[in-house]
Formats: C-alpha cells, sequence, structure tokens
C-alpha cells in the first residue's frame, strides 16, 4: 500500500478529526486564556477531551437512554439501571452536515442533533431516544431522526403549567414514559429503586448549588466557562464520577475564597447569561463575554442552571407519588420559553441579577430558535422596567463573525465598566 493510501481517510474519520480540533480548541482556550486555573476542574477538560477527541466511550455495559430535552426526568432512566444521554448537540462539524437535511433557517442545536444522526458516528450510541414535545423544531426532529433507524419515543409536553388539567396531562405523560422505558428495559420499576435513584439525583444537584453559592461572593473564584462544562459533563458522564469531582472541586473552592483567590479582574462586571442553551463546544458567546473581561455569574439556561436548579420533592415515599411528584418537578419549575406566557422566566433572570449582584444580562438566541428569538422583546422591557441593562445577541454555530460578536460584547462590557464609574 502507497504512503498516498495510507493517508486517505474515511468520511468518519475526517469528520471525528473536525470535532477533535473544534474540542480541544475550546478546553485549551478555557485552560490557557485565564488566570488562576483550578487544578480540579482537570478532571472535566480530561473528560471532554477523553469523550470528544480521543472518542472513548464512557458506557458500554449500560442501556444508553437518548434524551432530546432535560424534560425527560433522569430519575426514572436511572431507577431502572439505565443511562441518560442528552443528544442536544453544539458541534459545527454536525451542524454542517444536519444543514443540508433541514431548512436553512433551523435552529443550529436541532441541525447540529440531526446531523448527528445522520452521520450515526456516535461514541455512546442511544439504544432508545425519548422526545419530549417541547420545541417545535425538536418534535419533528423525531420523525427524521426515526428515519435513520432509531427508535424514537414521543413524550407529550403541555404547553402551559399553571392549570391543574396540564399537570395532570403531564403525569400520564411520564406514567406513559416510565411504562415505555420498562417495556423496553424489561425491568420493573420499583419504590427502592426510585426512591434510590431520587436521592442520588438529588445530591449531585444539591452540590451544583454549593458551587453556585461560591458565584455570590465579591471574590470570584471561577469562571462562567467552567460552569458549563461541569453542567454539560452532566449530559453523558457517570454520575458517581461526576458527583465524586464535584466533591473535589468543592473543596478547591472553599479554599480559593478563603485565600481570595479570583479568576476575575478588580472592575471586571458580572452577568448573568440566558437564551439558547450553551452546549460544548459551541461556547463562543460566554468566551467572547470572559475574554472581554466580564464574568458569567449565573445563568438561566436549559444547558445548566435549569437542570440542577428545582428539586424532587416527596410527601409520600410511594411508587406513584414519587413519580407524581418527579413529574411536577419538571413542569412547574421549567421556565422554557415554549410556555405559552412564562412570567416565571423573567423573575427567575431578575432573581439571578438580584442574588448574585450581577450588573447586567446577556440573551443569546440562535438564529431560527423561534421561541428564545419572539420571547427576547418581553425579557428586554423587563429588564429596562427594572433597571437592568441587558444586550440582545442573535448567533449560530458557524466560526464567522467573531470580530462583529466581540466588538458588540466589548463595547457592551465597557459601558458597564464606564457606569460604575459614574456611580463612584
Amino acid at each position: 500500500m502507497s504512503n498516498i493510501e495510507r493517508t486517505i481517510e474515511t468520511p468518519k474519520e475526517k469528520q471525528n478529526r473536525h470535532k477533535a480540533m473544534e474540542a480541544i480548541k475550546v478546553i485549551n482556550s478555557i485552560k490557557d486564556d485565564f488566570k488562576s486555573p483550578i487544578e480540579s476542574m482537570n478532571y472535566f477538560y480530561d473528560l471532554f477531551e477523553r469523550v470528544y477527541c480521543k472518542n472513548e466511550s464512557l458506557h458500554n455495559d449500560k442501556t444508553k437512554v437518548g434524551t432530546m430535552c432535560i424534560q425527560i426526568p433522569s430519575e426514572i432512566i436511572y431507577a431502572l439501571d439505565g443511562v441518560p444521554i442528552r443528544l442536544c448537540n453544539g458541534f459545527y462539524t454536525d451542524d454542517e452536515i444536519g444543514s443540508d437535511l433541514l431548512p436553512q433557517k433551523a435552529c443550529p442545536l436541532v441541525k447540529a442533533t440531526v446531523g448527528h444522526f445522520a452521520s450515526n458516528n456516535f461514541i455512546d450510541k442511544p439504544d432508545i431516544v425519548f422526545s419530549p414535545t417541547t420545541c417545535d423544531q425538536k418534535t419533528k426532529a423525531g420523525t427524521i431522526i426515526r428515519n435513520y433507524g432509531f427508535k424514537v419515543i414521543d413524550v407529550d409536553f403541555p404547553r402551559t403549567k399553571e392549570s391543574e388539567g396540564s399537570r395532570e396531562y403531564w403525569r400520564k405523560s411520564i406514567k406513559q414514559f416510565a411504562v415505555e422505558l420498562s417495556k423496553f428495559k424489561n425491568k420493573k420499576l420499583t419504590k427502592s429503586n426510585l426512591e434510590a435513584s431520587i436521592k442520588k439525583i438529588g445530591y449531585a444537584q444539591s452540590l451544583y448549588h454549593k458551587l453556585s453559592e461560591y458565584r455570590k461572593e465579591e471574590i470570584l473564584p471561577i469562571l462562567g466557562l467552567d460552569m458549563f462544562l461541569i453542567t454539560n459533563a452532566f449530559f453523558f458522564d457517570k454520575i458517581d464520577s461526576w458527583t465524586e469531582a464535584m466533591e473535589i472541586l468543592l473543596k478547591e473552592m472553599k479554599i480559593r475564597v478563603d485565600k481570595k483567590i479570583t479568576v476575575a479582574g478588580k472592575r471586571s462586571p458580572r452577568i448573568v447569561f440566558t437564551g439558547s442553551p450553551p452546549i460544548f463546544p459551541n461556547y463562543k458567546i460566554p468566551l467572547i463575554i470572559e475574554q472581554s473581561d466580564a464574568l458569567i455569574v449565573a445563568d438561566e439556561t436549559c444547558s445548566s442552571n435549569r437542570m440542577f436548579n428545582d428539586m424532587v420533592a416527596v410527601d409520600e415515599w410511594n411508587l406513584y407519588d414519587m413519580i407524581d411528584s418527579i413529574s411536577d418537578k419538571y413542569l412547574k419549575a421549567c421556565t422554557c420559553p415554549i410556555f405559552t406566557t412564562n412570567d416565571d422566566r423573567i423573575r427567575r433572570i431578575i432573581d439571578l441579577v438580584k442574588n448574585y449582584k450581577a450588573d447586567a444580562v446577556i440573551y443569546q438566541a440562535f438564529a431560527g430558535c423561534t421561541v428564545y428569538e419572539m420571547e427576547q422583546r418581553s425579557v428586554l422591557e423587563a429588564m429596562e422596567k427594572a433597571g437592568i441593562a441587558i444586550l440582545y445577541i442573535e448567533s449560530d454555530y458557524s466560526p464567522s463573525q467573531q470580530g462583529q460578536l466581540s466588538t458588540r460584547i466589548e463595547a457592551f462590557v465597557e459601558s458597564i465598566k464606564n457606569r460604575r464609574r459614574r456611580k463612584k
């Protein structure tokens, strides 16, 4: 065989190389571009490098349950001895594949997700996929994904959450989801398994809450980018490994706060990030924000805060009450803009600004992400009424527009610094 023949890449090898390049560029930017690196974050940097650069599988011995949205309860998946794999995709490489399959104006997250299925190039390939009927584009994407030979089951999701009817509708959907997964696994959902699963996830959430408390400190010990990596890791990591890494990280956080070790400059504005979710490696906007000498101290997104914010509250530890409690948590706590009215989301953003002493809000909407694009007006009006500075940015997955976006964000950050000076 000639040297030329040996160097010819297969389409899969080429795709893996491009994805590895995307991944390592972001990892290295976070590791190298900021001061005072956190030693215990190396677990998460290594995890993303292992999975996305070295194509290391984490769950060969488990049933992998793909979820198209955070509204599919991980508690039930773990109770049935499965592993939840969130399938939302942040790779421009997959977005380019999906762009040939979906309308040009479709959401890049959905295009990337469909592109991933079309290539069938999974590190941990889902054995079954559950798709809640939340976002219209994700709902239709489920139909396309079926055409590639994947078993996809819809989970009906209501578009209002205030009524008792919606609550009962969603409870029935979750019970049916539990039945479907139980049949697929040929395993019975039991009281003991579900209780253990609720407590396991509740403990993981409690660690996230403890870490978030450190972000309220005047001396900021952790980057917002690191927080997005930590929460995105929960999409696919082994839960026990994730919680162990978090325990170690929390110990280092305490030391950093006690020693006043900060990742921020003295005048770095504090930002609450909201809108379309940052999914690794599409951290384009968060990277520009923190490279512009601002710091993301909190977020209201489904790829981070919204996953961990509210825990399952159980009154009676019997099977059906636990399922109802899980259903209520995934409906009532949700602030996704797919709901017809969404005052809860506005209240949560304002609460985050107050609780984390933020100077401003940055709202990202993916081009084609209709619900976030439509809701930005009501959020902007509410922030202006509350006297909170806000910047709205529309972006996609492409590496273009970097200069234009940097200019806008840098100007916004500088305006916040100028406002601070005037107040003194």
